[in-house]
């Protein structure tokens, strides 16, 4: 999580510079975690983008124009229309150590408060006016948390401060002695994140790299006065408020970090020219999102009625497997009547037997012009018709479970979907396997995205799919049939290898690898997801299946949260 302290901080201090006294033109309904906010101020015109997703909460200032992404405004974009358009920016504050600020407007309808906590899997943005919540995006009733319920009507609750911490200007030698000291084999950076308000795991390990040459070196080999000097030297101009914003880049050239100060750690830091211009370098232009959404629609639509279609189909052949009590019947009348036809007139037009000694009579219906060989000739014959119509179902429902379970993979894969290339290979694959219901688009064709590479510190190479392609390329082509696979149990999602290479695998790693796959799944939203761990000679390809079905054996499980990549540089 790099939406820290101090990037709020350095934040607050560019929209304090921008847009105080600045006039609320328009209110846009980015998405249905989204707002931004036109304001007119110093001649200029800004957007102001308060984004909470619980996954990667933010908010940034930009001069490009964002547009509605809802079909239809929210509760709450009605609601600011009314009592913040048109209103003026008195002032925006951040209460210490904490990860939220107040955007306090002044309007028509009396002074209002826009709090946006940018607190990951809990963000919310949120409407108050004396005290009261008059709505938010977030809703959260008692059921969910007692102690803070955030609905309409209700007096607002900021969050419970945080207890157990020091703040980092006020910390001793001897507290820092206790923070290493307390589990010396733990990375130094996470005593420090554990203990020391305001510090994330990004500063963390620059602290320690400054330190003892190595940002994940062990809390017992480290120097306590080198990291108390480590300490002061980062968090000093971020204590005066000297922002010094960047973005840290990998070799492709993607950012895959920001942070309010340099990076020294890696040397790939790249200054920015305000905290705003580094937070839309890594999460996109305002505009990006947006421009996804969209070409996900489409896409997503096809998806919904190819699963739907497939769907109905594997439930009538589910109904026809369910009527084998029919198919039955008919063979047990035909057998009630060969054994009973010297006994049974002619003309009649029912008979009634008992087939189980211990069962009720059966009534069969008969045909009186036929003799009762006849009508039990007939009856057989009907048997294998309808048992031969039915011979073939079983086979016929699992070909059709496999395809909703590619769909459903697919499914995920736009979800996850976070660039044009990663979107294009959903559309392909329906449209290459005949879900795709229309015409065809000529698209710019471009490279396809790589599986995902990740190098832990223990010196291990984490391999994770983010789509069916990817599935394949990963357990097939990556893995050995020694290394680890692991995959969310009964969702779709990654395919995670961890590549072993003749070495015993650490707990942590395999932990890490885990926490990647639920995060790439379709449970990435939940608070714990089962993982399943096995060898890569114990999975295989369904036969006959799509790219990156298979079936797994051996395998045990791994309870783990959900977390992607903000930990890794």
């Amino acid at each position: 999580m790099y939406f820290d302290v101090f990037t709020i901080n350095a934040l607050v201090d560019e929209l304090t510079d921008r847009i105080v006294g600045g006039r609320v033109q328009k209110i846009i309904d980015m998405s249905e975690r989204a707002v931004g906010l036109e304001i007119y101020a110093s001649h200029e015109r800004y957007y102001l983008i308060l984004d909470a997703t619980p996954a990667r909460p933010h908010a940034l200032l930009s001069g490009e124009k964002v547009r509605r992404g809802l079909p239809h405004p929210a509760q709450l974009g009605l609601l600011l229309r009314r009592y913040v358009e048109g209103g003026f920016v008195e002032a925006i504050s951040q209460p210490a150590w904490e990860r939220m600020f107040t955007l306090h407007i002044d309007s028509p309808e009396g002074v209002s408060e826009v709090i946006f906590e940018g607190i990951e899997r809990r963000a919310n943005i949120l409407l108050v006016q004396e005290g009261v919540i008059l709505d938010c995006i977030r809703r959260v009733g008692a059921a969910e948390n007692r102690v803070r319920v955030s609905l309409p009507g209700r007096d607002y609750v900021p969050p419970p401060r945080q207890t157990g911490r020091i703040q980092p200007d006020m910390v001793t030698l001897g507290d820092l002695e206790d923070c290493l000291e307390a589990d010396p084999g733990e990375p130094a950076w996470r005593a420090l994140t554990g203990r020391l308000l305001g510090v994330s795991p990004l500063l963390a390990r620059e602290v320690i790299f400054r330190a003892a040459g190595e940002p994940n070196a062990r809390a017992g080999d480290t120097s306590v006065r080198a990291v108390a000097q480590a300490l002061h030297d980062v968090l000093t101009p971020l204590l005066q408020r000297d922002w010094q914003p960047g973005c840290l880049v990998d070799q492709a050239g993607r950012v895959v970090a920001y942070a309010p100060g340099p990076l020294t750690y890696r040397d790939s830091w790249q200054p920015a020219a305000s905290m705003s211009a580094a937070l839309a370098a890594y999460y996109g232009a305002p505009v990006g999102e947006e421009a996804y959404e969209e070409a996900k629609r489409p896409v997503r639509e096809q998806l919904e009625e190819a699963i739907a279609r497939v769907s109905h189909k594997a439930e009538a052949m589910r109904r026809s497997l369910k009527d084998q009590s029919e198919l039955d019947a008919l063979r047990q009348a035909g057998e009630l009547l060969l054994a009973y036809q010297y006994t049974i007139p002619p003309g009649a037009t029912t008979f009634a037997a008992q087939y189980d000694p211990d069962g009720p009579p059966i009534t069969i219906t008969l045909d009186p012009a036929l003799s009762a060989l006849e009508n039990a000739r007939q009856y057989f014959a009907r048997y294998d018709k309808a048992k031969r119509a039915l011979a073939d179902v079983p086979e016929r429902l699992a070909a059709a479970e496999q395809e909703l379970a590619f769909l459903r993979q697919l499914e995920t894969d736009l979800a996850l979907a976070a660039s044009w290339p990663e979107i294009d290979e959903v559309r392909d694959a329906l449209e290459r396997d005949g879900y795709w219901r229309g015409p065809r688009q000529a698209r710019p064709q471009g490279g396809k995205p790589a599986p995902l590479r990740v190098e832990t510190p223990e010196g291990f190479t984490i391999w994770v799919g983010r789509n069916a392609r990817q599935n394949e390329q990963v357990t097939f082509g990556k893995g050995a049939p020694e290394d680890l696979w692991l995959h969310a149990r009964g969702i779709p999602g990654a395919h995670v290898i961890i590549r072993a290479e003749g070495r015993a695998v650490p707990d942590a790693v395999i932990r890490r690898a885990a926490e990647l796959a639920a995060y790439y799944s379709a449970a990435r939203a939940e608070g714990r997801v089962l993982v399943d761990v096995t060898l890569r000679k114990y999975v295989r390809k369904i036969k006959g299946g799509k790219p990156g079905m298979v079936t797994y054996r051996h395998e045990t499980a791994r309870e783990v949260t959900p977390r992607g990549l903000d930990d890794e540089t």
